[in-house]
Order: structure tokens, then sequence, then C-alpha cells
């Protein structure tokens, strides 16, 4: 049996999360009405919102386990004192005559962040040993939790996760389609929310909105999505547009795809646009290879001195400045830690933005030259 297993939530809306934690629950007590564990499984429950501290999950799980009355007999001057006593108490015995103990750790992401993971390392390590029969379940939303974990901490964990992720079809979608956008029946204007009902309804019959959310339901489940294009779809609402409309959705729709990169690419200078450009032309001649400053700027010079009318000659710690930027921005990433000692011109980058994103951002982009719109369109680099 696994003895520390990870739920991964992968809807954190409170309705599923609620649906998640039944279906635990359900499980549980499945697995109380087995005769080998009916009374003889002590469950200690503690919540990341609520045990902000170890200090206050320790209490908790004395509490939990009717260890209080041990504890006020004996006077303990520190966490470490009562985090002692309460493992040694875990600690005793044998797997045969041990009760077997069950935590449940909800919100598990915030209890990685307790100082220095202490409660988390112990309760692993404890599960771990061959005295007390000891699981651990820990629920969370958070992918990359394990990401958190502190070496000592990873190195104790059993490595089980078990993804739980939204099981609803097309048909349900549109269902809380409706019920997110439904006004109440105790909504104050009467008249107005059975109008924006039946429009609602309207919507959700209506072909060219059931193609804009089949694009966001194949693309992703999560609810969050949903709420944020009808979010964009009713920032439209006003006086004199009372109702949403299915045009509203399809704006909301493009709105939510843009892409943020791209988005950054039409506040650059021209100047900065020629180096993306420059590294868009060493990717293709380089297939891909990492480049560095250096040979950024050769490829911009092979440009200015083709197209010397068009364009002015910076100088090379203008150019610099500029290729920090795009670094400052994220278009560019380097592709080890930079070395102090390592020069800024031959640090290997890696551009972050693909050939279609440039393009359709030069598109685009205010007043932009037309010889580095061609220079960008060619297929080779200049020579």
């Amino acid at each position: 049996m696994e003895k520390v297993i990870l739920l991964s939530l992968l809807d954190p809306e409170d309705q599923e999360r609620l649906r998640y934690k039944h279906l635990l629950n359900r499980v549980l007590k499945e697995l109380k009405e087995m005769k080998q564990v009916r009374g003889n499984l002590l469950e200690v429950r503690l919540n990341g919102l609520l045990q902000t501290n170890d200090k206050v999950a320790l209490k908790e799980i004395t509490r939990q386990l009717n260890l209080e009355n041990v504890v006020g007999d004996k006077v303990f001057g520190s966490f470490a004192e009562n985090l002692v006593f309460l493992l040694e108490a875990l600690r005793k015995g044998d797997r045969s005559s041990s009760c077997p103990v069950l935590f449940v750790l909800d919100e598990f992401d915030l209890f990685v962040h307790h100082k220095n993971q202490t409660l988390l390392y112990n309760l692993f390590d404890v599960s771990q040993s061959a005295q007390t029969p000891v699981t651990v379940i820990g629920l969370t939303c958070r992918q990359d939790v394990l990401e958190l974990l502190e070496k000592r901490v990873k190195s104790r964990f059993s490595h089980r996760q078990i993804y739980l992720m939204n099981s609803f079809d097309f048909k349900q979608y549109i269902t809380i389609f409706k019920k997110q956008l439904a006004l109440p029946a105790e909504f104050p204007d009467e008249s107005f929310a059975q109008q924006w009902n039946t429009n609602v309804q309207h919507l959700s019959e209506d072909k060219t909105v059931q193609d804009v959310l089949r694009n966001l339901f194949h693309y992703t489940k999560d609810l969050r999505s949903l709420h944020l294009l009808l979010m964009l779809a009713l920032s439209h609402v006003t006086v004199h547009h009372p109702l949403i409309t299915a045009s509203d959705l399809q704006e909301a729709s493009k709105q939510y795809r843009t892409d943020s990169r791209a988005n950054i690419v039409h506040g650059l200078s021209v100047l900065e646009i020629c180096l993306m450009i420059a590294m868009k032309h060493l990717n293709d001649v380089h297939e891909g290879e990492p480049f560095n400053f250096q040979m950024v700027y050769n490829e911009f010079q092979k440009f200015i001195q083709r197209k010397a009318h068009c364009m002015y000659n910076f100088e090379k710690p203008v150019v610099m400045k500029a290729f920090e930027h795009l670094l400052q921005l994220e278009l560019v990433r380097p592709i080890e830690r930079p070395n102090i000692r390592a020069q800024r011109e031959y640090l290997l980058m890696k551009l972050l933005l693909d050939n279609t994103q440039i393009m359709d951002a030069l598109q685009v982009y205010p007043n932009c030259p037309v010889d580095v719109k061609q220079w960008a369109a060619s297929s080779l680099s200049w020579l």
C-alpha cells in the first residue's frame, strides 16, 4: 500500500472541489465498513487554510488523536518537544498491534510553505518507517506542488499521484454556461431578469455561440477559462446595450485567445523589432540552435549594410541595451544561468517566439518600415 498519496484536483472550482472531496469521503466510508478496518482506524484531517503553521497543526493533531490529556500531564516548552512526543507516540509499537493512522491534508500546497516543511518531513518520515502504519493523503489544485517540496521531503514521498479531472460532456458544459449567466429569481427587477434569462437560453441554442463554447471546451475544461470568456463578453453590456449577444461572445473569444507575447512585440522599438527578426533568421539558418548577442549583432549589421538608406546604424552599446530589454521582457532567455565572469556578448540565448508569432505581430505593427517587413519575410538570411 502506498504510504503518501497526492490527489491533484485539476479544477479549482468550489463545486468541483466539493465533489472530489465527497468522492474521497465516500471511498473512506467504504474502507471503514470493511471488516478488517472497522473500528481500527484513526483519522486526522488538517486544512492548510486553518492550520496556518506547524504549531497550530500539531495542536490539532493531538486533539484529534485524543492525546490532549496525555500532553496536559507534561509541560512542553517548545514546538520541538511537542513534535518529539507526538512522533514517539506514533512510533511506539509495531505493525501487528499498532492502530493505523490516516492523515488527510486538504490544501496540501499551503503546508509546503510552512517553515522548513518540518511537519511534512516528519509525517512522511513516519509513514516510511517500519513501526507505525501511517498513510498521508494530500489534496491540492497545484500541479507543480512537487517542485515546491524540499529535497529531503521529496525523497520520502512515494511519488504516487492521482489526477482528478472534469468528466462533464459538452451538453453539461452548455448547462454550466447557462447557470453562470442566469440571474437569480430574487433579482430586484423581475422583468429584466426574465428578459435576460430568456436571452441566455436563446444564446445557448445559437450555433455561433455553441461553436465558440465548443472551441473553448476542446481547448480546456477549466471553468476559470469559461468565467474569463463570460467576463470579457459581459464587459460590453451597457445601458444602451443591455443584453449580451453572440457577437459579444465571438469578440470575447478573440480577446481570450490573443497571444500575450505577440502583443508585447507591438510596443517594441524598430531596433528591437530588427533584433527579433535577426534572431528569427538565425533560428532558420541554424535550425533552432542557441545564439548569442554577437551573432544577432552581426546579422543586424548585414541588413544595415544592404539597407543603409532606410535604417540608422546604431552604436553597438545601444544595440546591446535593446537586446537586454528583450531579455527583461522574457522574449529571449539564457540557456544557462549567467556566469559572473562570462562576457554578455557570448551568453547563449533562445528565442521564445516562433516565426508565426513574429510575422503576425509585424502585420499589425504601426508604421513598420517596408524594408524591415521584407527582411522578416525573406526565407534566407541576408548574405
